[in-house]
């Protein structure tokens, strides 16, 4: 399966045209060797690069790879067993790792480094720097890269010697590990670190982590070399991982992952996460369903859409109209108009759904969830009979829905008969949920679990969590049901809802962030998306003004957590509101009259974007090609710091710098997950996931110039 990856990097360096310098960047992919490939099972002891191949030996006997697989070698290991050396210092321990480094001899030992300054005599090294003074234990990793510098791995962390000045690094600075067992140079300066949890790879005083079934076979590395072209080999205990560092461009990823999803997620059009029947093969996989069908689809046609726009491609236009037609379908197929289904599959679907979701589940269901809706069947039957669709859609549907009719209505539908198709839908949504008092309502004429927005749900025990969010998100869906309709009726509404229930004044808190049990990450996806129509489509100066202040406050606490759709819809919007007021949109001396200094001072403190937009280049740079869910577990790093908040869950923090860990290092590739969370699985390697989660944020970013273009 890995090699399937490799093959498709190999690919795209012959198959591709540059884009220019900028767009290039390093893209880490890993291929995992094992039985299969010919190695024996268990742990591979020892590598090296002889004849410009990988040399292992495991089990006592020699095996080399031959560009397929792995074959026993009558080639001799060329091993190199630590020296035998005398007159050590007391104390010093035993011998861990050796080196020769400008003409001297240097040993790394259980107590202490050593270098020998005569004959059978021994000076003990203790680094120092600017911030430390060492006196080191466990110094199993002795190296000189490319650059001649000579590198060291203990107990305290990593040192780098140039020209006998001393750099110093701990997790204050960036390492996440320090029990090593081995070292490797690279050939452009880069060194490779072995530790009993992982590799660490060290490029420009930068430490990339690499540990868990994404990167390795497994966690405890025994060797590691590194061939000419800067591929390392890492020999673990159960297999060998091969990690290669190929140049990319953004187009060319986009490219992998738009072939990716309609090669394994294009179920009838709607596109979601699939399944795999073997751990870790994606050979294996079969289309499944999810909860948000129509939120995935739709995010994936706006991707598309987007592409579309920049680039005028008629596979972006194909595939962006098939998008638009699958959301509309989970409209069309329910018997309530406008009431959209979350799911649909056919009739003759493998899995049993309703007797998954039975009236004895619900109950059980309804013991430790007392909002559980009871609702049987979950799954009814199309009216034709050949389908069945899911019930009890909730708010993440409707988020995804309206974000993309909005766009889709702007960017891709060109014949009358395409955007009468997006007001029809859009109408009969908006409709169903004024005609039922702003509620989303089901077959069994009750309202979903999680679809209300009526100012009574607000206001009441079981709502009033919900009520900036809610709030917000309905102003949204009736702004573009006004922009893409341009029926006024819409916009009445709206000034009912705030004149009369003040969800304007709701919205200026737009979601949850306290206690951590309401603080959930979908909501950042359901207010974000929500906010492009709010913002977009607003015409009125005060309640952008307003609006502005809102993105704001929602975005600063997910700020840091390097989510590239996030920080890309935060981003357009707070431009999209620089560039009105440069062009004198808002006339303050006219607006908040019974505060002439506020409509000012918004501008004076939010009139520019405090993204930085390389956060959005680091994520898409490093979402992993491969998509299958992996558990992940970094609570054990030195580079991290845990949250302390009261009542927050275990295991969740941030990096040292303050900000989550990168998007390779974490459990999870999804765009409505938590990044600060430092254990996660995303399938535990039984599902892949699709490509949507570079192709959104990618050509979002390149469409609102926020990434070069």
């Amino acid at each position: 399966m890995r090699a399937i990856l490799l093959l498709i990097i190999v690919l795209f360096q012959s198959s591709f045209k540059p884009i220019g310098e900028e767009n290039k960047f390093r893209q880490d992919v890993a291929v995992i060797h094992n039985s299969e490939q010919g190695l024996p099972k268990g742990a591979i002891d020892k590598i090296q690069i002889h004849n410009n191949a990988p040399l292992v030996i495991a089990s006592g006997e020699t095996y080399q790879w031959n560009g397929n697989e792995w074959t026993k070698s009558g080639s001799s290991y060329n091993e190199k067993s630590l020296s035998k050396f005398k007159n050590l210092l007391e104390n010093s321990g035993r011998v861990l790792s050796e080196i020769s480094y400008q003409g001297k001899t240097y040993i790394g030992c259980e107590n202490g480094l050593f270098i020998k300054v005569k004959k059978n005599q021994w000076k003990q090294i203790l680094p120092t720097d600017e911030n430390y003074s060492w006196a080191l234990k466990d110094v199993a990793a002795l190296v000189i890269d490319s650059n001649g510098n000579l590198w060291f791995g203990s107990k305290e962390g990593i040192g780098k010697n140039t020209n006998g000045t001393w750099q110093l690094y701990t997790g204050k600075e960036g390492v996440p590990f320090n029990k090593f067992t081995c070292a490797s140079a690279g050939p452009n300066g880069e060194v490779w670190f072995g530790t009993e949890n992982g590799a660490i790879r060290v490029e420009n005083d930068y430490f990339y982590y690499r540990s868990s079934r994404r990167w390795l076979p497994d966690n405890q590395v025994n060797d590691i070399t590194v061939d000419k072209d800067g591929t390392a080999w890492i020999a673990t205990n159960n297999g060998i991982g091969q990690i290669i560092s190929k140049e990319m461009t953004y187009e060319e990823k986009a490219a992998y992952f738009t072939q990716q999803t309609e090669e394994r997620h294009n179920r009838m059009g709607f596109i979601c996460q699939n399944q795999l029947s073997e751990q870790f093969n994606i050979d294996s996989y079969e289309l499944a369903i999810s909860d948000n069908d129509g939120q995935y689809t739709a995010m994936y046609g706006a991707a598309q859409a987007f592409r579309y726009s920049i680039t005028g491609d008629k596979e972006a236009k194909e595939i962006a109209d098939r998008s638009f037609k699958a959301v509309k379908w989970l409209v069309d197929i329910t018997p309530e108009p406008g009431f959209p289904a979350r799911v649909i599959i056919p009739v003759d679907w493998h899995e049993p759904v309703n007797e998954q979701y039975s009236k004895e589940y619900n109950k059980r269901n309804q013991k430790n969830d007392p909002f559980w809706k009871d609702i049987y069947p979950r799954f009814p039957l199309s009216e034709d009979g050949k389908y069945r669709w899911k019930c009890d859609t909730s708010s993440d549907e409707l988020a995804g829905h309206y974000f993309y009719y909005g766009i889709y209505y702007d960017l891709v539908a060109e014949t009358q008969e395409e955007k009468t198709a997006v007001k029809q839908v859009v109408a009969d949504i908006t409709d169903h949920l004024i005609r039922h008092s702003f509620k989303l309502v089901d077959y069994d004429g009750k309202p979903t679990r999680w679809g209300s927005f009526d100012p009574d749900y607000f206001n009441s025990i079981w709502g009033w969590d919900q009520r900036g969010l809610n709030s917000m998100m309905m102003l949204s869906f009736l702004n573009v049901a006004s922009h893409v309709t341009e029926d006024p009726k819409y916009d009445e509404v709206a000034k009912m809802l705030r004149d009369e229930e003040n969800y304007h004044i709701n919205a200026m808190h737009p979601k949850e962030f306290f206690p951590p049990e309401n603080v959930v990450p979908w909501d950042n996806n359901l207010g974000l998306m929500s906010f492009y129509g709010l913002i977009n489509y607003e015409k009125d100066p005060e309640l952008l003004m307003m609006y502005r202040l809102s993105l704001e406050y929602a975005w600063l606490n997910i700020s840091k957590q390097k989510n590239a759709f996030w920080d890309g819809l935060y981003g357009a919007l707070a431009n999209s509101f620089t560039k009105k007021v440069n062009e004198g949109y808002f006339k303050t001396s006219e607006l908040f009259k019974e505060n002439p200094l506020f409509a000012q001072s918004v501008i004076d403190r939010y009139g520019k974007s405090s993204l930085d937009t390389k956060y959005i280049k680091e994520t898409l740079q490093r979402i992993p090609l491969d998509l299958i869910g992996y558990e992940m577990d970094n609570t054990h790093r030195l580079d991290i710091l845990f949250d302390t908040t009261p009542a927050q869950e275990a295991d969740m923090g941030w990096g040292v710098d303050s900000y989550a860990l990168p998007v390779d290092e974490r459990g999870h590739v999804r765009l409505d997950r938590d990044a600060f969370d430092f254990h996660d699985s995303e399938g535990n390697g039984y599902s892949e996931h699709e490509g949507t989660f570079y192709l959104l944020p990618y050509y979002f970013a390149k469409y609102h110039d926020l990434i070069p273009q």
